[in-house]
């Protein structure tokens, strides 16, 4: 057990911590948290490490609690390593003999303390109120499934958005006109650098590409090697490396023994749900009524942000047109069911929500004489499957209306589509 001694020097140091963390540029998500305030669940955070969910913390702590009424714990801190949830007593009462009675709890990274849920479901029911963030699906899910269900809600933090990249480089909160040629041209420049070198708040403030090689070793470390004890660890980052180079393109687990130096499909599966876990990639199944045929099917796999694929990718000469479509993936609503289409022509995306179909994308850089055919009646087969009479073409920066037999295509630009909040 840790001795009193030391955690009340932990707990001093946590709070004038993330009381002098910088505030950062206001995420759009902010006011989504704050109309759930009055709502007793337990708000779960999740996303990538190092997404910004600590800086949303701290917004909420300025913004809803006057950086006052509150205890803060973040157990990414060494000095807690082998914290046991029993000693969850210890901390409160020391809390409350440092800052006094509060009633909400801030909790960092707390997948790294095994049955949480016992402590957490005590104080709910004792009407206190919990903000917790976790990189990592799989450890929270084993614990939030058990005592916590129907009690929490799901906050997913992306990257940087568009928005949030163009504020954070700019501080200007005028909305641009892109109807003026020099503000249209100006988030064009913005855009390209957002396509290339993705929204980590890091890297967006630093500019130092080795930043994203070293938040994806820790997840490497962390989150995978060292939690799920395992031993081949060049073959696993040999496979994830391979993944990484061949985003958004076609693969099943049977595919990946004849490249891989691991022998078991089985173990493959489970390597790549590790990191799909840790929110690095996002799974993508071909769409099929049976959930059977769903799981066997080839499946596609894209990165969190575009700024890890020209680091840790062996691509040789990234082409914008994938570059594109990862980014729309990455910035799909993680509350929608996502899935491509494959009938006689592919379609990139078909989403549902509440098991309804509500939107077809297809992505491609640019609409030309060669690739109009296949792109539009790719669309236009998966609209006509889903019921839907409208279908949504991204492209670099073409925009137009299509009508085809009463099905509407809109052409339009992905800056465009994402500076006006249209993802998922």
């Amino acid at each position: 057990m840790i001795s009193k001694e030391l955690l009340r020097q932990i707990l001093s140091d946590q709070r004038n911590a993330i009381l002098k963390k910088e505030i950062g540029i206001e995420r759009e998500i902010l006011n989504d948290v704050g109309q759930k305030l009055v709502l007793p669940h337990i708000q779960v955070i999740t996303g990538l490490r190092r997404c910004g969910k600590s800086t949303l913390l701290r917004q909420i702590i300025k913004k809803y609690y006057a950086d006052e009424n509150f205890f803060y714990l973040n157990f990414e801190d060494e000095r807690l390593l082998g914290f046991n949830a029993a000693d969850f007593n210890l901390i409160y009462e020391m809390q409350v003999e440092l800052f006094g009675n509060k009633t909400t709890f801030f909790i960092d990274e707390i997948q790294h303390v095994n049955h949480f849920d016992s402590f957490v479901r005590r104080f709910y029911d004792d009407g206190f109120k919990f903000f917790i963030t976790g990189s990592n699906a799989g450890l929270l899910k084993e614990e939030i499934s058990t005592r916590l269900t129907g009690r929490h809600l799901d906050i997913f933090l992306n990257p940087f958005s568009f928005k949030e990249y163009l504020l954070f480089k700019t501080g200007n909160t005028k909305p641009f006109n892109d109807d003026i040629t020099e503000e249209r041209a100006e988030l064009k420049r913005f855009f390209n650098e957002y396509l290339l070198k993705g929204g980590m708040p890091e890297i967006v403030r630093f500019s130092e590409s080795e930043l994203l090689r070293n938040i994806y070793l820790d997840i490497l470390a962390k989150d995978i090697i060292i939690r799920k004890k395992i031993g081949n660890t060049m073959y696993v980052r040999e496979l994830y490396q391979y993944l990484i180079s061949t985003f958004a393109q076609r693969f099943s687990y049977n595919s990946l023994l004849k490249v891989s130096s691991i022998n078991s499909v089985h173990s493959i599966k489970k390597y790549i749900e590790f990191l799909a876990e840790s929110y690095f990639i996002r799974i993508i199944n071909k769409y099929d009524h049976s959930l059977r045929k769903q799981l066997a099917n080839d499946k596609k796999i894209y990165i969190s942000d575009n700024g890890f694929i020209p680091v840790i990718s062996t691509r040789q000469g990234l082409d914008h047109g994938w570059l594109l479509e990862n980014l729309v993936a990455s910035v799909l609503d993680y509350n929608s069911d996502i899935f491509y289409f494959s009938g006689k022509r592919e379609c990139d995306f078909l989403l549902l929500k509440m098991k309804e179909f509500v939107s077809t994308i297809q992505v491609c850089f640019e609409l030309n004489h060669g690739n109009y055919k296949r792109e539009t009646e790719g669309l236009l087969e998966a609209m006509k499957f889903a019921g839907l009479r409208d279908g949504l073409l991204l492209t670099y920066d073409q925009e137009e209306k299509i009508n085809i037999n009463g099905f509407i295509i809109q052409v339009m630009p992905v800056w465009k589509w994402l500076y006006e909040g249209n993802p998922g």
